[in-house]
């Protein structure tokens, strides 16, 4: 693995750490924050080390999931207070932002 690589995912694991109970950012929130990657560079990290951190955190532009995701999101959504409708997160409400 390259150490841009290495760089990146732990940049985009540092981001997914800071972000509250009941809020979430989307991938390419994530990666605007960190000005590089993309939405899917971001996916692809969460893909592959997204386990060690609160990955429900982070979802798609529309508040969802990988389907195979949901219903453990979901426990994790209610858990935390996340804002949804309709079973999905309730982006305008839950989205949050790093200082």
């Amino acid at each position: 693995m390259s150490a841009d690589r290495d760089d990146f995912a732990m940049a985009v694991l540092d981001v997914v750490d800071q972000i509250p109970p009941g809020r979430v950012m989307t991938y390419g929130a994530i990666a605007e924050h960190l000005q590089r990657g993309g939405p899917r560079g971001v996916g692809g990290v969460m893909a592959r080390d997204g386990e060690a951190v609160t990955w429900w955190r982070v979802v798609r532009a529309n508040g969802t999931l990988p389907a195979h995701l949901m219903i453990d999101a979901q426990e994790h959504w209610h858990s935390e207070g996340t804002p949804l409708r309709r079973g999905i997160v309730d982006i305008e409400t839950a989205r949050w932002w790093p200082e």
